[in-house]
């Protein structure tokens, strides 16, 4: 038998806290229970996933400590890609020369062999095309390029206890530094970089879902601006190894300088100069760069070995929220005991700001891409870690689509909702099928409610069925089944009580299946059982409900 003083569990996640029992208050027949024993479980996870790192507490008795994920960097381009990026500036360049036809030829027959005609709708290589059209084309195929080429992808592992080099804290800043943060009064750098211009960040975006050639490439100046005006600040706290030391290299220049009365620019507002944007405001750049440097310390602090010597030593291990370090650097440092947030809090006002113009911009591409008809129902997968991560934002989308606004009571629980106009709205209401993750229903009980009571406030209005596509269905369903508006509007579903995942991918892993239809049933068997705000206590099979939907 194992005689371990403690137990040590890497990574995110084990298997320990998902064993057959129940969701919380282990018993003595639960198998993470009877495993741990009185082992104490000390938990090395990810300080962005404290959805996951609850369970492991609550049935795992663990004790967490978050380590720093790795930062993400852009993907990039590469072979077939580089070379179409390559023609479009050479576009660009000779737009007006009769060269521009034939670049332009180029660019359509090597977008085919590169498969981007699967996303970008491509005229015939012969085809005759006029400047604005030939614009559009080459816009569009620019715009694929750039979203292709900014994916974040992980910058390999973190290392435990190790500082970041000075690539992974820009390219974790430069994160950062793109969001606004309205509630702490803090503008992000692409938003103050398009005020200088007299745009909006907002319709910078638009024009570049459209196309618009010099909006694409607008926002790529943007982004390499941001990263060449926080890699100017990084490197000033480099040291030869290319790691962040925190002590500014020349600053005894500056103090010289600083003495004797000579100004100087802060490298971050060269960069930005050099890179051809002036007439920044100045007063808004220095709060967001104070901000950064403050988020660089928080990034370089070494918590992680000590908390995990104290709590092997029997000490307090400091506790502290888990989440996204990008939209809540408060996560940092890492090397805290992780908890979650009061679920009834959101989703946060932030949430449901972003929310919306998430879900605006993504309907306007569906009518785009569908001579302009309206999608009629959105599919949605809820996860327990996205929505700590963004304080509800995916939750918010939802009922964004549905036209539904959550409203707090006079605690600032958000356990109220208000359905908003048709005229207020804009647009048919959307409807939705829902399915949440097994740790999603664990934690966010009480939102899977506001999700279903919004979708039968909005089954049930009296409102045109063209303009309410949720009546429309649940109507078409009760009629079908010979069941009530209300039982034909469940839109949430999940597993079973103490079931978690669709196990679709062990099916595919051990070959276990035959035709696509089998995991296609295996699915639906798994995580058809409906969520009714009239009768939370239970979740029952609803295959007949959740197929149509």
């Amino acid at each position: 038998m194992l005689e371990a003083d403690a137990v040590l569990h890497f990574g995110t996640h084990g298997s320990l806290e998902f064993m057959p029992g129940k969701q919380m208050g282990m018993s003595g027949d639960c198998y993470p229970d009877s495993l741990i024993g009185n082992i104490p479980d000390l938990y090395y996870y990810a300080a962005n996933n404290p959805s996951e790192a609850t369970i492991a507490k609550r049935r795992g008795y663990a004790t967490t400590i978050s380590y720093l994920t790795p930062p993400a960097e852009n993907a990039g381009l590469y072979k077939g890609l580089k070379e179409l990026g390559e023609l479009v500036g050479s576009y660009q360049t000779l737009r007006d020369n009769e060269r521009a036809t034939s670049i332009v030829k180029t660019i359509i027959s090597t977008a085919v062999q590169v498969n981007l005609d699967k996303d970008v709708d491509l005229p015939d290589e012969n085809a005759e095309l006029t400047q604005a059209e030939r614009d559009k084309v080459v816009g569009n195929v620019y715009r694929q390029l750039m979203e292709i080429e900014s994916r974040l992808l992980p910058c390999g592992l973190h290392v435990i206890g190790k500082a970041p080099s000075a690539g992974e804290a820009v390219a974790t800043l430069v994160n950062i530094a793109s969001l606004d943060r309205d509630e702490e009064g803090i503008f992000g750098l692409p938003t103050i970089i398009a005020e200088s211009l007299g745009r909006t960040m907002e319709s910078i975006y638009r024009g570049s879902d459209l196309g618009v050639l010099e909006d694409v490439q607008l926002g790529q100046d943007i982004t390499e601006a941001v990263r060449a005006a926080v890699g100017a600040m990084v490197r000033q706290l480099t040291n030869r190894e290319g790691r962040v030391d925190l002590i500014e290299r020349f600053g005894w220049i500056k103090k010289i300088f600083k003495f004797f009365g000579i100004q100087q620019k802060p490298a971050y507002l060269k960069a930005l100069n050099k890179s051809g944007f002036k007439g920044l405001d100045e007063e808004k750049l220095v709060v967001l760069f104070d901000y950064l440097a403050f988020c660089l310390k928080q990034v370089c602090a070494d918590l992680e070995m000590g908390s995990l010597i104290k709590a092997l030593d029997g000490q307090y291990v400091l506790p502290g929220p888990g989440g996204d370090p990008i939209r809540n650097p408060n996560v940092l440092p890492s090397g805290k005991n992780i908890h979650a947030l009061d679920p009834q809090s959101i989703p946060t006002k932030a949430a449901v700001m972003s929310a919306k113009v998430v879900v605006d911009r993504l309907i306007d591409r569906q009518k785009a891409e569908n001579n302009g008809a309206y999608p009629e129902t959105i599919a949605c997968v809820l996860w327990g870690t996205d929505n700590i991560k963004t304080y509800g934002e995916s939750l918010a989308q939802i009922l964004w689509f549905v036209g539904v606004k959550p409203m707090p009571d006079s605690l600032g629980r958000i356990n109220k909702l208000e359905l908003i106009s048709l005229e207020e709205l804009g647009r048919p209401r959307i409807d939705v099928v829902v399915n949440c993750s097994g740790v999603f229903r664990d934690l966010f009980i009480n939102q899977m409610a506001l999700i279903d009571r919004a979708v039968k406030m909005a089954a049930e209005a009296d409102e045109p069925l063209e303009m309410n596509y949720v009546r429309r269905h649940a109507k078409e369903q009760a009629e079908e089944m010979g069941v009530s508006i209300r039982e034909a509007a469940q839109r949430v579903f999940s597993n079973a009580s103490g079931s978690y995942s669709s196990n679709v991918n062990l099916a595919v892993e051990n070959s276990s299946w035959g035709e696509e239809s089998e995991l296609q049933n295996m699915y639906l068997e798994r995580k058809s059982f409906a969520f009714d705000s009239d009768n939370p206590g239970q979740m029952k099979q609803s295959k007949e409900i959740s197929s149509p939907a």
